[in-house]
């Protein structure tokens, strides 16, 4: 497996669709496979059957997938079907029967001052502008920006595909509470509280040195939610925008829950206990959230799903850096040989150390529906964020997730809520509460 997209520590910088011709026409297929007890002993071939029939019948929602400053560019060209670094395009959601994604307008940390707020601010901006570009005026036919759970159910009944917005790093709204206002107003539907370093907000689960981040095993810079970050929270709700908790530290997340008038977020997080890794969540925080009804999306990052040996992520952060790739942007911007080069180094890693795969993935959805339950639990790639894994690598390979879920017993009904179910019931929920 190669992927050429940032480094694994997340610190970035003619189209088709579904018709409703192509969904009847499947119908029959899916009444007579879904049928099939969905086993273990199922061959190759009824998996997939089964699983193109169910696919064409649910809502597949990933609810992270961050872009690049160029998006919506003929750099990146969300309407025509690309290869690396591009992992997600609208031809690659129909190919792998992806129906929604999460464009995310991601912000790096840097200092907490005016002008680093300010930069951050006009980022988050232009992100949103790309993202209304691709739906608005360059392919409104093919993919249409969704505020509301309703919304998504809609433009999937029309049969095309759906964009929403989210936010990674509550960053993006400095000491001005009022940006989120008018992040919402442009579409965001949920707010990632931080992202890697402590901010204004809350405590993050990785702590950043060259920021002087103290520990969390110290106490971090609050010991969880700011009181600032108590204020945001209750902004969210007010607002209808899910509260995302994925880079929080755990003090942080378990004061979001409590203070939340509605259920949580998180958006792109895996299990702690088969992976002791600070991004994961721990059964305390995983049970804690789905009291309050909300959501973890397990999340396909290798990083995450099992232990990258030292040496690997040291060689390719190295390879990395020799190349000049020390963002998401200079992935990007790279020329092609500079993309073989690193596509070539990295395979040669994968090759030492294999990766996690769909199977990993898999391990940490049946870990969390055993500890919480089936309608809490949901799925992310982090696709051009350093998620992708042997089997999901891009959109175009989505299906083979639920070929995974299918052999692994999963019903269809199951499926349907882990997919995409689970997380329209949570922004239903979210929308509910507002109005209160």
């Amino acid at each position: 497996m190669t992927r050429l997209t940032a480094p694994q520590n997340e610190d970035q910088s003619p189209v088709h669709h579904h018709t409703l011709p192509k969904a009847l026409l499947l119908s029959a297929s899916f009444l007579l496979t879904s049928m099939i007890p969905a086993s273990a002993e199922m061959s190759a071939a009824d998996i997939d059957a089964h699983a193109s029939a169910l696919q064409s019948q649910i809502i597949t929602i990933d609810t992270h997938t961050d872009i690049p400053t160029f998006f919506a560019s003929e750099k990146y060209d969300p309407g025509k079907k690309n290869g690396p670094p591009i992992l997600v395009d609208i031809p690659g959601m129909e190919e792998g029967g992806l129906d929604a994604v999460f464009f995310i307008a991601y912000v790096d940390q840097t200092a907490r001052t005016a002008s680093g707020y300010a930069e951050a601010a006009s980022e988050a901006f232009a992100k949103f502008a790309d993202i209304h570009h691709m739906t608005d005026e360059m392919y409104p036919d093919e993919i249409v920006l969704a505020t509301s759970a309703a919304d998504i159910r809609r433009i999937h009944g029309e049969g095309k595909r759906v964009a929403l917005i989210g936010i990674e790093n509550g960053y993006a709204i400095g000491r001005e509470p009022e940006l989120l206002d008018i992040y919402y107003r442009l579409g965001a539907r949920y707010f990632g509280l931080v992202h890697n370093g402590h901010n204004d907000i809350a405590d993050s689960a990785q702590p950043r040195e060259k920021f002087g981040d103290k520990p969390n095993e110290e106490g971090g810079a609050y010991g969880g939610l700011s009181d600032y970050g108590y204020e945001i929270v209750k902004r969210c709700n007010d607002l209808g925008i899910m509260v995302d908790v994925s880079h929080a530290s755990k003090a942080a997340t378990l004061d979001t829950i409590k203070t939340s008038r509605a259920p949580i977020l998180a958006s792109h997080s895996a299990v702690y206990a088969l992976n002791p890794h600070a991004r994961n969540m721990s059964d305390e925080e995983m049970k804690a959230l789905a009291a309050k009804g909300g959501v973890i999306q397990i999340v396909a990052f290798d990083e995450y799903l099992r232990p990258m040996p030292p040496e690997k992520k040291m060689a390719r952060g190295k390879l990395a850096m020799s190349l000049g790739l020390t963002s998401l942007d200079a992935f990007f911007d790279a020329t092609p040989d500079i993309q073989e080069k690193f596509r070539a180094g990295a395979a040669e890693l994968d090759a030492k150390y294999p990766g996690a795969s769909v199977a990993d993935l898999v391990d940490h959805i049946d870990y969390a529906v055993k500890l919480i339950g089936v309608d809490h639990v949901g799925i992310a790639s982090d696709f051009q964020g350093g998620g992708g894994i042997t089997g999901w690598e891009n959109a175009g390979e989505t299906i083979n997730v639920t070929k995974a879920l299918i052999a692994r017993g999963y019903s269809d009904e199951d499926i349907g809520k882990i997919w995409g179910g689970n997380l329209m019931r949570l922004m239903d929920d979210v929308e509910a509460e507002a109005k209160r």
